[in-house]
């Protein structure tokens, strides 16, 4: 039977998986695939640290050049993460012709078209499918299953972290410092979160969505992007007696007039949609197209071995190539109309507003009197019995406007004599 020499860069959580699912499953794979996947070498910087696999049957080296230029490796699986050597690598790969397996979504996200455009010159591809949502198939549904489909949107729950955070918060009213606290604990969380708590990670995977879904390659600086570190649980539960949930979401939508608005925020979901039951560090997307109408990938979006599943899979789509004599099956450019980017301010939602006032007579009118004057007309009101001295709660939601609009009206509230304190918006996504 034909091999697939493997040369796998970065022995971390997930390439230890990647290791383990090949050990396991080998002969699965062989048997389905027809060409047997054969791990050759392991490149890492630590070369002695028992990682709790058996690599017997591949060396171990601390030269990752090295093990891209050897002959008898037909795929590169980078598992490096980062910006700095696994670009590196990752060129030099391609520029040998060699196809190269990546979960580097922010790799993808800054440097992707360049990457891509080099992966055609030289006749190979980059497959990326556990750069988003580690074992969900949401990758391959938009490249594949979902081709016949204009995208209209994609809404996604897209980091685990956050996702856990939120859900804790909601069950159990705890506030934003003790959930993460816990969640560090977990393992959930890292030590330094930043990372996924102000939703950088959330929007490199909506940058990847973008490109997949519409062709156009956005830089993570356009999106606009707001993580959960500042939000109360007060307002998760107000949201609740609502109706609502929030969860962090990477929205991904495309407008009649071709632009299409890619922004990362919490967002209030109501307790019916599709999304707000995905709990706990589960992730989900929804992608709703013109012919399948939506559709739901929902399932572990980190850890070894869902997402070692999912690079894994890459694998035999390259080996499947290998066995039909064939390249280069995916466009580096999806084809369809030229799109822009929506600029930041124009996208149109209704938004849920939290205000501190001044309990006497009047107030409101003030408050209603500045919505108005911008734009921004209201659908309800509700005060809270709770009081801070001569400051009581006020919860506000509004009909749809833009951006611009609500963040203009917000920042005439916010000097008025009768508000304290800076406002509270959170985004309502229908």
């Amino acid at each position: 039977m034909k091999e697939c020499g493997i040369g796998l860069l970065g022995f971390g959580t997930v390439g230890t998986g990647v290791v383990e699912g090949l050990r396991r499953n080998a002969d699965l794979i062989a048997a389905r695939v027809g060409v047997r996947p054969v791990l050759r070498w392991i490149a890492d910087l630590d070369t002695t640290r028992d990682r709790g696999v058996a690599i017997a049957p591949a060396q171990i080296t601390a030269d990752a050049a090295a093990v891209i230029d050897d002959p008898s490796i037909d795929v590169i699986v980078e598992l490096i993460g980062g910006k700095g050597v696994a670009l590196t690598l990752t060129k030099r790969a391609l520029e040998r012709g060699k196809p190269v397996v990546t979960a580097n979504k922010a790799m993808l996200a800054e440097h992707g078209e360049e990457l891509f455009r080099l992966a055609a010159k030289h006749n190979t591809e980059i497959y990326f499918g556990a750069s988003v949502g580690g074992g969900i198939p949401i990758i391959r549904a938009l490249r594949e299953g979902l081709v016949a489909n204009r995208i209209l949107s994609i809404h996604g729950i897209l980091n685990g972290t956050c996702n856990y955070i939120l859900t804790r918060m909601e069950q159990d009213r705890l506030p934003f410092d003790a959930v993460l606290r816990e969640a560090q604990e977990k393992g959930y969380a890292e030590a330094n979160p930043a990372f996924d708590i102000d939703g950088v990670d959330t929007a490199h995977k909506a940058v990847i969505l973008a490109w997949l879904a519409y062709g156009v390659h956005i830089r993570p600086s356009q999106v606009l992007v707001e993580g959960i570190r500042n939000l109360a649980a007060a307002d998760i539960r107000y949201a609740a007696d609502l109706g609502y949930r929030v969860k962090l979401l990477a929205v991904v939508k495309r407008h009649a007039n071709e632009a299409v608005e890619v922004r990362v925020h919490p967002a209030l979901v109501s307790r019916d949609h599709m999304l707000a039951s995905v709990s706990g560090v589960f992730n989900a997307a929804m992608v709703q197209g013109d012919l399948v109408g939506r559709t739901l990938f929902y399932g572990r979006g980190a850890g070894s071995e869902p997402t070692a599943s999912t690079v894994i899979g890459d694998i035999a789509d390259i080996m499947k190539n290998m066995q039909a004599g064939s390249a280069r099956r995916f466009r580096a450019e999806p084809s369809g109309t030229p799109v822009t980017l929506l600029a930041q301010g124009q996208a149109s939602m209704r938004h849920y507003l939290r205000l501190a006032v001044l309990d006497r007579p009047g107030t409101l009118g003030k408050i209603t009197t500045a919505l108005g004057t911008h734009g921004v007309s209201i659908a309800s009101v509700l005060q809270q019995e709770e009081k801070s001295g001569d400051h009581a709660p006020v919860v506000i939601v509004t009909h749809a406007c833009t951006e611009q609009a609500c963040q203009t009206a917000l920042k005439e509230i916010a000097g008025l004599d009768v508000v304290d304190g800076e406002p509270v918006r959170i985004r309502i996504e229908e």
